[in-house]
């Protein structure tokens, strides 16, 4: 292969270009799952400039692309991705505080976790619900994350996103429409940096909100084995590891992949998981909560690199 027969590879010796390009990255060690063949490019921006300069490459060279943080809600090919797979560096990973209004504007590649425990140093409330949770802060903005009740939506005074055709854009938190797991934000964007607006709080109390949460959290799920959180959105009404365990699917075991036995919308890795694995036990939860149910379980997952027919 010549040293530059894909134009990406020509950032390397671009002056502007902040960040590196890996080529044939395992994904498995990119993921919480611990599973997924190689993206043909791994690529590390560390500023707005170098993140756009790679997005125009990709698409001028019809190479496919994605942005990811953490790897936290990631199922990726045991094939790998033929395209370049973006996570966002340097410039992404700050965080200020504005003490006098109680806001944070926290770039999307500060972990999540991080900016719970500045709150909680700040006295500020609202992301309680949030300790433990992985992944990142664009991440949880463009999947709304938290629960039926609390969700990190509510906080958003600001999200500002970046995309080829549409470059700088900024938004309102109020103009964007939150639902459970998801908001209205195009999926060609990329969330590069969000603001959330806070209320000073006894940090007693805050404290003991973020312990109580934590709390049902280690009780209830999986958090020592690899895996991807929920597998599944919860229907309306219901919740999707009620509906797999009143059919007796926990434990249920394919390769080394497994429905937890501790919660059952968690499908962990129990060691050598392959992605196959995990696609084949969530096409066989589908099927089965559909026969006994009439439900269709739609994945909270998202895939990369496969064919998921019968998964979505």
């Amino acid at each position: 292969m010549a040293q530059h027969s894909f134009p990406l590879q020509s950032l390397l010796h671009d002056p502007l270009f902040e960040g590196d390009i890996v080529a044939n990255e395992p994904m498995s060690r990119h993921t919480t799952y611990r599973i997924g063949g190689p993206a043909h490019f791994f690529v590390r921006v560390d500023t707005l400039s170098s993140l756009k300069r790679t997005c125009a490459i990709c698409d001028e060279s019809r190479m496919p692309w994605v942005v990811i943080g953490r790897g936290s809600n990631l199922l990726v090919s045991d094939e790998g991705f033929p395209g370049a797979v973006i996570i966002l560096g340097r410039d992404f990973r700050t965080m200020i505080t504005d003490d006098e209004r109680h806001r944070f504007v926290a770039g999307a590649g500060v972990l999540l976790s991080a900016v719970v425990q500045k709150a909680f140093q700040e006295s500020l409330a609202g992301l309680e619900f949030a300790v433990g949770t992985p992944g990142t802060m664009g991440g949880a903005v463009r999947m709304n994350a938290g629960s039926a009740k609390e969700w990190i939506g509510k906080l958003v005074s600001t999200v500002t996103t970046v995309s080829p055709e549409k470059g700088l854009m900024k938004y309102r938190g109020s103009d964007i429409e939150w639902g459970y797991r998801s908001s209205s934000l195009a999926g060609e964007e990329v969330v590069v940096e969000c603001e959330l607006s806070m209320e000073p709080s006894d940090p007693v109390f805050i404290h003991a909100k973020m312990e109580a949460s934590l709390k049902r959290r280690k009780s209830s799920q999986p958090l020592d084995e690899p895996s991807c959180g929920s597998v599944f959105k919860n229907p309306v009404g219901t919740s999707a590891g009620a509906l797999i365990d009143g059919l007796g699917l926990k434990g249920t075991r394919i390769g080394g992949a497994c429905i937890s036995p501790k919660h059952a919308n968690f499908i962990v890795n129990v060691g050598g998981a392959t992605a196959s694995d995990v696609l084949q036990l969530i096409h066989l939860i589908q099927s089965r909560v559909k026969e006994a149910y009439g439900i269709e379980l739609a994945p909270e997952v998202r895939f990369l690199g496969l064919s998921t027919a019968g998964a979505e």
